[in-house]
């Protein structure tokens, strides 16, 4: 028996909610849509997701009425070296952005243990419905060919240097000897294959099989850290979520290693704190109230508040409401997915390449990516880290649940943005009572730890009044910069970010 009278996708490329929009007519249930979207935007966002990255995903499986949360998140490199690599393939690049620029490390040492496609199998095999070969077929056939988006042509520009670095990358982006363009349409024969056979080995070949051999050659002849052990050795995790109560919901969100779960726990819990606002939005003092809570956030995060036990700390010393008691905490370049179906199943499922590496995984067009070179996920300096540990992270997908039912389907690509997208998006539901579609549209702001950066389409006047407290950086035009968040309400309306060229589709 249906539990709603329609489904619905919302995500950040219109190819990809057309994906799991195809599978869910098709009998698919929410799990099966999920893995059919993450395989697509493998193919149709190529500057954010790959199956040579990581995810995580949080899942309300309405057969046995349980939250399920699946890691498979990167591992870091280097099991069975032979010997150790001194000087890893590892350097910067810089990428140019309206008026500023950023250096990304990339090469084969910035490569670690991919973890995206086993992620998208072990969930197609736990929950999913339709049989696999169905559920690829969408990306096989967007790989055979697809017009390339503006969104996605912007990304492509801003990381031409890495998206050309080695030549199975020139040979896709660059087919006719000049770099794709809006309109223009993207082929890449050898993912399509690739992807093709994996309904056959079930990604054998890549973690265990010849693939896998022939990166651990390359690894090896080119100063890379990726062995065969590790991509044998990787596993998906299934983790208890984070629970957090939120006024008289509860969020469940990503554990440990993940820190933005934690991150969104805190800042949800100020909010608790500070009781229900009586301001409406874009007033000063919403803009106070905000700017003060991010800040708070990013002081303790500076002063080692980074998990679940300090989260779980923090609300024994300070929360003393009734919907605190009896709660049990469990312990870049970024694109999110969420999906409710008429059963009443739900996936929010964020994945991440970084900036990829650059490297392609022979013979599968598959680029790896290049989690091992960013900073803010190696707080102790690059390389620091022992082999075969999950790398922690600041994606976040989440579930908003009340009596049981869940309330809100949601998450954001944006890195250290991913926190305050969420958060201002769920306040402004949640708190002030505003449309899902509004709240994501709105102007978002983020403390980056010494400005306010703050999109336009704020009054002036109330933006002078928080100028007067807080330093502020106003944006020209709204970005992806702030994040990128898709959203279910389950049976009612989703919403998508027009920052990301998201859409919503709903299936009756």
């Amino acid at each position: 028996m249906s539990k709603y009278s329609k489904s619905i996708v919302a995500s950040g490329h219109p190819l990809v909610s057309e994906a799991a929009a195809l599978i869910l007519r098709g009998g698919g249930n929410a799990f099966d849509a999920v893995v059919a979207a993450g395989f697509a935007s493998c193919v149709v966002e190529p500057a954010l997701n790959s199956l040579g990255g990581g995810g995580l995903l949080l899942g309300h499986s309405a057969k046995v009425g349980q939250n399920l949360f699946f890691d498979f998140f990167v591992d870091t490199p280097g099991l069975g070296l032979e010997k150790s690599v001194e000087e890893p393939h590892f350097f910067p690049v810089t990428v140019h952005f309206s008026g500023s620029k950023q250096d990304f490390n990339v090469g084969l040492g910035s490569v670690a243990v991919p973890g995206t496609l086993k992620g998208l199998l072990h969930i197609h095999k736990r929950l999913g419905y339709m049989d696999l070969v169905e559920v690829i077929e969408p990306a096989v056939s967007l790989a055979k060919g697809h017009l390339l988006n503006k969104q996605q042509a912007y990304f492509l520009k801003l990381l031409y240097p890495i998206m050309i670095l080695f030549p199975e990358g020139r040979a896709v982006y660059e087919p006719f000897g000049r770099y794709l363009k809006e309109g223009e349409i993207l082929i890449n024969q050898q993912l399509a294959a690739f992807i093709s056979n994996i309904a056959e080995n079930f990604g054998e070949e890549f973690y265990r099989g010849e693939i896998a051999e022939k990166i651990e050659r390359e690894m090896v002849q080119k100063d890379g850290l990726l062995t065969r052990r590790d991509l044998s050795q990787y596993k998906v995790k299934e983790r208890p979520p984070l629970k957090v109560p939120f006024r008289e919901h509860t969020l469940f969100t990503s554990p440990e290693p993940s820190m933005g779960g934690a991150l969104i726990g805190l800042s949800l819990s100020l909010q608790s704190l500070y009781g229900r606002p009586d301001f409406t939005f874009g007033t000063a003092d919403y803009l106070l109230y905000v700017t003060d809570i991010m800040q708070k956030v990013e002081e303790m995060r500076a002063n080692g508040f980074s998990c679940a036990d300090d989260l779980e700390s923090f609300l024994r010393k300070n929360c003393n409401s009734d919907v605190c008691k009896g709660v049990k905490m469990f312990t870049r370049g970024t694109t999110h997915i969420s999906i409710s179906d008429k059963a009443g199943n739900c996936a929010a499922m964020t994945c991440s390449n970084g900036e990829g590496a650059g490297y392609f995984a022979p013979d599968t067009g598959v680029m790896l990516n290049n989690m091992m070179g960013e900073d803010d996920l190696h707080p102790d300096g690059f390389h620091s880290s022992p082999p075969g540990q999950r790398v922690g992270s600041m994606m976040s997908p989440s579930l908003l649940i009340q009596g049981g039912n869940v309330k809100l389907v949601i998450g954001s690509g944006g890195s250290k943005r991913i926190r305050t997208a969420v958060t201002q998006v769920l306040g402004q539901v949640v708190d002030l009572q505003r449309g899902l579609q509004e709240s994501v549209d709105a102007p978002r702001l983020h403390w980056d730890g010494e400005v306010v950066q703050m999109e336009p389409g704020f009054p002036q006047d109330n933006v002078a009044l928080l100028r007067k407290k807080f330093p502020v950086n106003e944006w020209q035009s709204k970005g992806v910069y702030f994040g990128g968040v898709h959203a279910v309400i389950p049976g009612v309306r989703g919403a998508a970010d027009s920052r990301r060229g998201g859409k919503v589709i709903e299936i009756t």
